[in-house]
């Protein structure tokens, strides 16, 4: 092939017509020598079975499943554990496939070598995404690859039926553990509430009438206590100045009665005496012994028994005439008296009250200057005991949930997988496959023969166009004869002319200068 010129469309036919046969002869022989190398290779035969995913029995808005990965990749978890040695070998012993040749591990290897689980599209699967139900991954094939068609069956057979029941095992065994793990959650759950519960309690009972809805009440009760203490310490000072005047007109009574009697007049004195066992009776009947007022009443008795016996000792006929003459005390000192132990125990009555008031003011006063503090914790408490409470009703819910997804696994209403299409007796190996191989050869034959005409064309260089003529020569033209009675059927198939008797009557000869 002449270099540095372009070449054209009629150069590359050209070449093609001139290394036809170098072309056409790797490509009709490699297709051959590939078909003929096929039966150089051990049949294989793949049996293939057929497993549709169907969706759970019960609408999801019933019962919701607990197993929630994609069923893709379930699939390929599945297909994962299904070649584990220790599933394989209890298959492997029951079907005698070590009794071969072969160990179990081999067996075991090429079984994982040749076991595929891949996706299938089906007319179900295409109508489920169609209308929009279901999964996307709703079919897959389970196939196996063996040396002979039985052997492949069997063990394809064996694999699909390991991988539904390992399905089944997976997803009970996921319900249960999901329920009894919400379980422990659950009663952990319940336990912190019972503890909040009790503290919050606890708290309760420490701080009554001091909680945050208190607060109100409180200062209600504080200003009617504080109302009640005023007019308390009014009552009380009242009784105090009734009981001042009362004390200063007995007294002035008293003086001018005792004025008007001798004071040795044993009938003055029994007078008195009974006076003062009047007024201790009285006394008695309102007060305890220990009472002030009573204790001076029993020492003036005392006092006045003491004086009379002295003077009856003295003078026996004076106490004769004095017993005979006695008289008491005017009424009007008598109702004094009265009055003013009335007063006493008005006052006594108003000072109990006031006292219990003030006690009363200072605790309802210690509660809402504590309530700040008090709402405080005790909001802490209750938005932790809102939390928990709120964590035990969901995760109650959810185990209730995970309790009917475990029953619907456990019926078998959930999602399924069925096999709708059993492992079938493969008729014809799948490897090799000759028309694969006769059509490599192909490929190769063709790639051969064009990359080999492609290196003669490079390394042939003739010429045979006036355009390799000006390529090799590099020169301008000055003239040129052409070819006498030359037509397309003088030249030959590699651009030559051929030799002819005679040259045509009409032939001219033209010349061109450059």
């Amino acid at each position: 092939m002449i270099e540095n010129r372009e070449l054209t469309i009629d150069d590359y036919l050209s070449m093609l017509r001139r290394r036809l046969k170098v072309i056409l002869i790797p490509a009709i022989l490699a297709p051959l020598a590939g078909f003929l190398i096929s039966f150089a290779f051990a049949p294989k035969y793949t049996s293939q079975a057929l497993v549709l995913i169907d969706d759970q029995k019960v609408p999801e808005g019933y019962v919701k499943s607990v197993v929630t990965e994609d069923p893709a990749q379930r699939v390929e978890n599945l297909a994962r554990q299904v070649k584990s040695p220790g599933l394989l070998r209890p298959m492997i012993e029951r079907l005698g496939l070590a009794n071969k040749g072969k160990s179990v591990n081999e067996v075991i290897e090429d079984i994982q070598q040749n076991f595929n689980v891949a996706e299938a599209v089906t007319d179900i699967t295409a109508q489920k995404r169609k209308m929009g139900r279901g999964s996307d991954f709703a079919a897959f094939s389970v196939s196996f690859t063996a040396d002979n068609p039985h052997d492949a069956q069997t063990v394809c057979t064996e694999l699909t039926s390991l991988l539904l029941s390992e399905n089944l095992k997976s997803r009970a065994s996921t319900a249960e553990g999901t329920t009894d793990f919400l379980t422990r959650q659950v009663d952990e759950a319940k336990k912190n509430l019972e503890d909040l519960d009790g503290k919050l309690a606890t708290f309760k009972k420490q701080y009554i009438g001091q909680l945050p809805g208190d607060e109100e009440n409180n200062m209600r009760i504080l200003m009617g206590l504080n109302s009640q203490l005023e007019s308390n310490t009014q009552t009380l000072n009242r009784a105090q100045q009734d009981k001042s005047y009362t004390e200063s007109i007995l007294a002035q009574q008293v003086a001018a009665w005792k004025a008007s009697q001798t004071s040795t007049n044993p009938t003055t004195l029994e007078q008195q005496l009974a006076a003062k066992q009047s007024e201790l009776i009285t006394l008695q009947a309102r007060y305890t012994d220990d009472y002030p007022d009573v204790a001076k009443a029993k020492n003036d008795i005392a006092e006045l028994k003491r004086r009379l016996a002295e003077m009856n000792a003295a003078s026996p006929q004076a106490t004769d005439t004095s017993e005979k003459s006695a008289l008491g005390e005017p009424p009007e000192i008598r109702q004094l008296r009265l009055q003013v132990h009335q007063y006493d125990a008005a006052i006594a009555q108003a000072g109990r009250d006031q006292k219990r008031l003030q006690a009363q003011i200072g605790m309802y006063q210690g509660r809402v200057s504590l309530s700040p503090a008090v709402e405080e914790q005790y909001k802490a408490l209750t938005r932790d005991y809102e939390i928990a409470q709120k964590t035990y009703n969901d995760l109650l819910n959810k185990r209730t949930q995970s309790q009917m997804a475990t029953e619907m696994e456990r019926a078998q209403q959930g999602e399924q997988m069925r096999l709708t299409n059993p492992a079938g007796l493969p008729d014809k190996p799948s490897f090799p496959n000759r028309l694969l191989f006769a059509g490599g050869g192909l490929g190769a034959g063709l790639t051969i023969g064009l990359g080999l005409a492609l290196w003669l064309e490079m390394r042939d260089k003739s010429i045979r166009t006036e355009e390799d003529v000006l390529a090799v020569l590099e020169l301008p033209l000055l003239v040129s004869v052409p070819w006498i009675g030359a037509d397309a059927g003088d030249r030959s198939t590699d651009g030559r002319l051929q030799s002819r008797s005679k040259p045509p009557a009409d032939e001219k000869k033209e010349t061109v200068e450059v």
